[in-house]
């Protein structure tokens, strides 16, 4: 004890601006190498180390397991490797989840994503904001690498040059990497239909020269599919390289016809869309089943007003618990409103009050989605991803959908005097879980809008304070590095003072 207190008493002034500056000194190191981190692979190192290993050390192995959890489930679990150590947990888009963690609470795959370079290119040509965040894109990577990614024993042969340039494009974060390897993977073979369905994806400026790249990546997709024979009788024989590359060349294929079935909906083609769309859901690999393309067909029936398909539609798939989702429960409660609209007045009134019990249970599914179909929050363009009943996916919901609600005479009354009522009861069991799920899905949602989300997830997170000003914050962390080098350096280095004569006088009086 005594031995304590001579330390302590024996602490100069400068010690203590010594600590000051080299505590300081170390802060700013640290911040900057987190924004490093999050610039290359998109997630919070400190963030990710303490859930993954110090959570379970210090006791809270199933909160973190939950929390991590909640933010995969859209990326492969096998891509990890190839896709740097920031590239998180990822549940696998066709796999099941590694833990028993809520579907609500992952991240899935948002089936009405928009093309790179046509669509959502335009908003960093116009406004110079990034469309998506550095996390959205990491999960896109990891899907890829799982989808198309070659695997031991394949890519043995003449294409080897062009397997290894998409193997590189596919782990990179960068559009301009990506872009020069998958152009590289095209020179070394022309009918790589991977670098084609790439470049169509990020390079094409148009919607209309995105669907002639496809088209040219469908013709080499089903002449490499044919020419692996991975029909549904060849895959016996095959080993386990080739039925790997049989299924990849199938996943290829697949993804290609499903950008095609979007292209021709954004250009007004809609039975060419509705049926691209319909054999999708039919005859798709397991592996892209996650992607739920019967919301597409959805959306282009709604589009079509061909409302009993839509039925037909809503209830083969509303069993599957799997495939609830905001644009299933949702598109229940506009189907009854516009039985509602269409009804005869005696029968009226007992339609509209079907019509409000499904817009409650929608509601309480996802209580985000009503204040976009209201406008009483703005739209932006939505994410590659989304967080089940969380604010990303009434995001997408809404920026596909709200003209089809718009279409529907009264179904927007309806849907407010639904939130109303709703708002007025909450309370009990419901609220309690309805509290539960938004606090599940609110980190994932704002690792995916980032700074640019509208309205409701905006910060909070490693990703909100990189996408509002990571320049701003690097600055911060150089400011504070220089303070703690000057306070260091007049700690080492003081500056000598002349005692006053009549404070040296008094001094000498005390001796």
């Amino acid at each position: 004890m005594s031995d304590s207190t001579t330390f302590v008493g024996a602490l100069t002034p400068k010690f203590y601006v010594a600590l000051t500056g080299t505590s300081s000194l170390i802060s700013g190191l640290i911040l900057i190498f987190e924004w490093w981190y999050f610039r290359k692979y998109g997630t919070s190192f400190i963030e990710q180390v303490s859930l993954a290993h110090l959570g379970p050390w210090l006791g809270g192995g199933a909160s973190a397991s939950d929390g991590d959890e909640s933010e995969t489930g859209a990326g492969a679990a096998g891509a990890g490797a190839g896709a740097g150590p920031g590239a998180g947990p990822g549940a696998g888009a066709g796999g099941a989840p590694p833990g028993p963690a809520p579907a609500e609470c992952k991240v899935w795959r948002n089936p009405m994503s928009l093309l790179r370079g046509a669509e959502y290119g335009r908003l960093w040509t116009v406004a110079r904001r990034a469309p998506l965040t550095y996390y959205d894109m990491n999960l896109s990577a990891q899907e890829h690498q799982a989808w198309f990614g070659v695997g031991e024993g394949e890519g043995e042969g003449e294409g080897d040059e062009a397997e290894a340039c998409m193997a590189r494009a596919w782990r990179e974060r960068e559009p301009g990497a990506r872009l020069a390897a998958a152009r590289a993977a095209l020179a070394a073979r022309p009918d790589c239909a991977p670098a084609l369905l790439l470049l169509a994806e990020e390079d094409a400026p148009t919607v209309l020269e995105a669907e002639r790249v496809l088209r040219r990546a469908w013709r080499a997709g089903e002449a490499a599919w044919r020419a692996r024979g991975a029909g549904a009788g060849a895959g016996a024989g095959l080993g386990a390289g080739a039925a790997g590359a049989a299924r990849r060349h199938a996943c290829v294929l697949a993804h290609v016809k499903r950008r095609l079935a979007m292209c021709a909906r954004r250009l007004g083609r809609l039975r060419d869309a509705a049926r691209m769309f319909r054999e999708l859901a039919r005859d798709a690999p397991p592996a892209l089943h996650a992607l739920h393309t019967h919301e597409n067909l959805i959306e282009v029936l709604l589009e079509q007003r061909a409302y009993a398909d839509v039925q037909a539609v809503v209830a083969r798939y509303e069993e599957c618990a799997s495939t609830r989702s905001a644009c299933s429960v949702y598109t229940t409660a506009l189907l009854r409103a516009r039985a509602a609209a269409v009804a005869v007045p005696p029968a009226k009134q007992h339609f509209e009050l079907a019509a409000l019990e499904a817009m409650r249970r929608a509601v309480e599914f996802n209580p985000h989605v009503p204040a976009y179909l209201l406008e009483l929050r703005a739209l932006a363009l939505p994410p590659e991803h989304v967080v089940r009943r969380g604010d990303s996916e009434a995001l997408a919901y809404a920026f596909c959908h709200l003209q089809h609600w718009r279409h529907v005479d009264g179904a927007l009354r309806l849907l407010a005097l639904a939130v109303q009522s709703g708002e007025r009861g909450r309370r009990g069991l419901r609220a309690g879980r309805a509290a539960r799920c938004a606090a599940c899905g609110a980190c994932g949602d704002r690792e995916l809008l980032g700074g640019g989300g509208a309205g409701g997830a905006s910060g909070g997170g490693a990703a909100g304070l990189w996408a509002r000003g990571g320049r701003r914050a690097a600055l911060a962390a150089a400011c504070v590095c220089a303070c703690a080098l000057l306070a260091a350096l007049a700690a080492r280095c003081p500056r000598a003072a002349a005692l006053h004569p009549a404070a040296l006088l008094r001094l000498l009086t005390a001796v």
